[in-house]
This record gives structure tokens, C-alpha cells and sequence, in this order.
């Protein structure tokens, strides 16, 4: 069983500090913080105000908790995510979204800045992940049996459907590119090789990042329905590959952020 205290004691000064409960929650990734700024923030607090709360150390991630209202809902927002390859157990990357399904969320947005791979796709547009490829090598705990929508929520089964057929006509609606797709998940920190993109295409990704898989797994295993997107930071061409920068990544995510707020504020209006 796992330690209560650190999760207590995190919830106990969250409480003094915001008191409220969310049915919703987010995680912006590189780039992705302005969404934030749309929120009516009650309060910010930094993460190593935070009792037990890892530090965000990523290029493009603050290292704040945002807690508000957006779409006339209480939210919670976290403005930085923590990566395994920062060093970080399984246990860190999962305290956060412990403390988020203690405070009451139910659903679960998650962003990242991911490369494309898929060659139709173009830099600064989304993709709603329908599914990804595992390749960080970690024996994940496997998602409480439970069910969504009348369907067993499984492994192959933790990106809600409804949700994602939802963002897509808004998308749609609004006269914006929504892809649909497969997101690699690796450890990095490093961008990869020609022959790994090459292999990652011919398994059926459509872009890959270093984040979102544990993520999604621990909140499945928490109960959480999740909707899931990548902002397509550049488009890897192997037999021309050019140089990747986090600044890169970050410019592409300032384009996409709009359109990324517009389908969580969709989403919630929605299921409210």
C-alpha cells in the first residue's frame, strides 16, 4: 500500500489555500501553459509551495498549480509536467494526478508537444490521441475495472470515444485541422534517429513524445476519463532531417494553444 501521508498532507495545504473541488482537470504541456491563462484563476500556487509536489524542470513548463473556473466550471490546471527522463519514479509522475482525483476530478485533459511523423501532418496543428505505443519499458499498474459509457475500460481502452468523436466535430464546426491518431510515447530526452523515426511510423504512430503514456495509464487507473492531444511541433522527414529545438517546440505550441483551449472549453460544456 502506498504512504497516505505525503498525499494527505498535499491535500490538507491545497485546502487551506483553494477549498474548492473539480470535476475537471488539466496538464499542459511544453508550450501549452497560455491555456492557462484563459482560466479565472482563483489562486496559482507553485509547485514547491506544494508538501511532496516534484518540481517542474522542463523548458516551456512554469511549475504551478492553477485552480479557477473556465467554461463556468471549477478547474485545476497544472502548468508543467514531469518527465520521466528528468529522473523522476513512477510514484512522482503519479502523486499529482492522485491528488487531482482526491480533489474530485472525473475528467482528465492532456496535452503535449510531440514530433510528427505522419507526413500529411503540419506544424502547429492537433491531434486527439485515439491510441498510443508504449515504448518507455515500465510495468505500469494495470486500470481498475470499471466502465465507460457501458464499455470496459481497459489498456486498449483508456481514450474516451465519445470525447474524442465530440472534439472532432467541434473542430470541424470551427473550420480547424483535428487529426486523429497514434502518439509514441519514449523516454528521451533525446530526439530520435532517422531509422527510429522510420521504425515508429511503420508501427503506426503519427507523432511521438516523452510524456502523456503514464500519465493516461495512471489516470485510467484512477477512475478518470481522459481526452488527450498533441500540438504537432515539427514534421520529422528522415531523409532530410534537420535540426529539433525546445524553442521550436515552443512556438509551435503559441499557435496551437487557441485552438487547444477551445476543445477543452467544448468538452466541458458538454459534459457538465
Amino acid at each position: 500500500m502506498e504512504d497516505s501521508q505525503p498525499l494527505d498532507a498535499a491535500l490538507e495545504f491545497i485546502a487551506s489555500r483553494w477549498g474548492k473541488r473539480s470535476q475537471y482537470g488539466v496538464i499542459l504541456g511544453t508550450g501549452a501553459g497560455d491555456v492557462a491563462e484563459q482560466i479565472q484563476t482563483d489562486i496559482v500556487i507553485p509547485y514547491s509551495e506544494i508538501p511532496g509536489f516534484p518540481n517542474a524542470t522542463a523548458l516551456g513548463h512554469r511549475g504551478e498549480l492553477v485552480c479557477g473556473r473556465l467554461a463556468n466550471a471549477n478547474i485545476i490546471a497544472m502548468r508543467g509536467r514531469f518527465h520521466l527522463y528528468e529522473g523522476y519514479s513512477d510514484q512522482q509522475v503519479r502523486f499529482p494526478l492522485q491528488i487531482m482525483r482526491a480533489l474530485g476530478v472525473e475528467l482528465l485533459f492532456i496535452s503535449n508537444a510531440a514530433g510528427g511523423l505522419n507526413p500529411y501532418f503540419e506544424s502547429g496543428q492537433l491531434m486527439v490521441l485515439q491510441s498510443h505505443v508504449d515504448l518507455m519499458f515500465r510495468a505500469w499498474k494495470q486500470p481498475t475495472t470499471i466502465t465507460t459509457a457501458g464499455r470496459p475500460r481497459t489498456r486498449a481502452d483508456i481514450y474516451d470515444r465519445n470525447l474524442i468523436q465530440l472534439s472532432m466535430q467541434h473542430a470541424m464546426s470551427n473550420d480547424f485541422v483535428l487529426h486523429r491518431g497514434v502518439y509514441a510515447g519514449l523516454l528521451g530526452p533525446t530526439y530520435e534517429t532517422r531509422a527510429e523515426y522510420r521504425f515508429l511510423r511503420r508501427i503506426g504512430a503519427d507523432v511521438a513524445g516523452m510524456s502523456t503514456v503514464p500519465e493516461v495509464v495512471f489516470a485510467a487507473g484512477l477512475g478518470m476519463r481522459v481526452l488527450a492531444f498533441s500540438i504537432v511541433a515539427n514534421v520529422a522527414k528522415p531523409d532530410v532531417l534537420e535540426p529539433t529545438s525546445g524553442q521550436e517546440v515552443i512556438d509551435a505550441a503559441a499557435v496551437a494553444a487557441p485552438r487547444l483551449c477551445s476543445l477543452v472549453v467544448n468538452a466541458i460544456q458538454h459534459t457538465q
